[in-house]
């Protein structure tokens, strides 16, 4: 049987359309290939079976300028029992326990208050409300999370959280004076659902205020490897201003911060409520972005070229540093790192374990590339010459806590925005 001949301009093609506006969307902002999901983490058990890979190809939208990634898997299958723990990491803890003391103070909360934290991990910020006497209330989809925070007394909810659940909530009295979420926007595969949750469970004159990786950062510090298949979206202060905005939430403050490599912190609040004025800050950084091209896809284009380069450098110092007969470990197995390592293909060729603070990851394999998970003590163990540092914005405090590498003349590797060895 003679087949008819389809042209590759005949044949049908899936276009994702932007899960904010939904215009369908053509413009590549970084392809970075196929990548395992990167919180997967594999057992000894699993490591002769087969591992799922997904496109890793991320496009903006050239009507709202939202930077995302398609959806290849469901939020239940990432979340339902998650890998990272946010209090292994002093600094975010530190960072937690600096926000509580500023926004009691800035909000005036006290125990009439109620608090709540969406994707609350394991209690990390809302353990210092409660240790303040202020009500609050985590929601985190994450089963095995959530129960390091009920077990340090932070009361917790079991569930996503979007209009579904705000409904819920707000019909049982639990509107909330402040709602905090940190670094889960990005995770958000429904964001109009998530952000439509905020208005109905956010008291008349209450405040939100939401954590996120800045774009503009992304982009200006080469921090491909914070791409990846559990961040969803990602965002400029004008994009998260229209989105907000689309669903009766105005942004009428902003902070800049150097966790993550440069993230934004966004207050927002009732487009009614008339009491908390638009701050000079939100309207500087307003137009710092439209100045920098950000309403462009100009601005964009260039960016993909820029991890390549990244990509051949690092390799080239790899390459090097073990044809001359050195050792190289990790430390750290974060998601970041994942996106980094299957991107370039550095497996135990060049890396031949990493480390880990965190008691869930040891014993276990990092995705895709298989490298070995070990306890911290491994380093002293093996007296590694070089240690990459794969999550590279607490590298201060790992240099720190393993400043005893020097004793025999070994050296760090931070390999964003482009090899340092120091």
């Amino acid at each position: 049987m003679n087949l008819p001949l389809i042209r590759p301009s005949q044949r049908a093609v899936s276009v994702m359309n932007c899960r904010f506006c939904h215009t369908p969307l053509t413009h590549t902002f970084v392809d970075l290939g196929m990548s395992p999901l990167c919180e997967s983490y594999i057992s000894q058990e699993q490591l002769n079976q087969m591992e799922p890979f997904y496109p890793l190809h991320v496009f903006v939208c050239e009507n709202c300028f939202l930077v995302q990634l398609d959806e290849f898997v469901s939020p239940e299958e990432i979340f339902s029992e998650y890998a990272y723990f946010s209090s292994y990491a002093d600094t975010w803890l530190q960072h937690a326990k600096t926000y509580t003391e500023q926004i009691v103070e800035r909000l005036d909360l006290h125990q009439n208050s109620f608090v709540v934290e969406v994707a609350s991990n394991d209690g990390y910020l809302l353990q210092y409300f409660v240790e303040k006497g202020i009500p609050c209330l985590g929601v985190e989809p994450a089963a095995n999370v959530a129960q390091a925070a009920i077990e340090k007394g932070v009361p917790t909810r079991i569930e996503f959280f979007g209009v579904a659940s705000a409904r819920q909530m707000a019909a049982e009295g639990l509107r909330a004076d402040l709602i905090v979420g940190n670094n889960v926007l990005a995770q958000v595969p429904d964001l109009n659902d998530f952000i439509g949750g905020l208005k109905i469970l956010l008291k008349p004159d209450g405040v939100t205020t939401i954590e996120f990786p800045h774009l503009m950062c992304l982009v200006a510090e080469n921090q491909f490897d914070t791409i990846y298949h559990e961040h969803f979206s990602y965002f400029s202060w004008i994009t998260a201003e229209k989105i907000f905005a689309a669903h009766g939430l105005t942004l009428f403050d902003v902070e800049e911060l150097s966790t993550h490599g440069g993230s934004l912190r966004i207050y927002g609040r009732h487009t009614e409520d008339d009491s908390k004025p638009i701050s000079k800050r939100a309207i500087k950084l307003r137009q710092r972005e439209l100045a920098a091209g950000l309403n462009d896809t100009t601005y964009y284009s260039a960016f993909a070229e820029q991890v390549k380069e990244t990509k051949r450098k690092l390799l080239e110092f790899l390459i090097d540093a073990r044809r001359e007969g050195k050792t190289i470990a990790g430390y750290g197995a974060p998601g970041k790192g994942n996106t980094l390592l299957n991107y370039c293909g550095i497996r135990t060729d060049f890396i031949e374990y990493t480390v880990d603070r965190n008691p869930y990851k040891q014993g276990k394999f990092l995705p895709g590339t298989r490298i070995p998970i070990y306890h911290p003590d491994k380093i002293r163990e093996t007296r590694p010459d070089y240690v990459v540092i794969l999550p590279w914005n607490f590298k201060d405090e790992i240099m720190r806590q393993n400043a005893f590498i020097r004793e025999w003349g070994g050296r760090f590797v931070v390999p964003i925005p482009e090899v340092q060895v120091l």
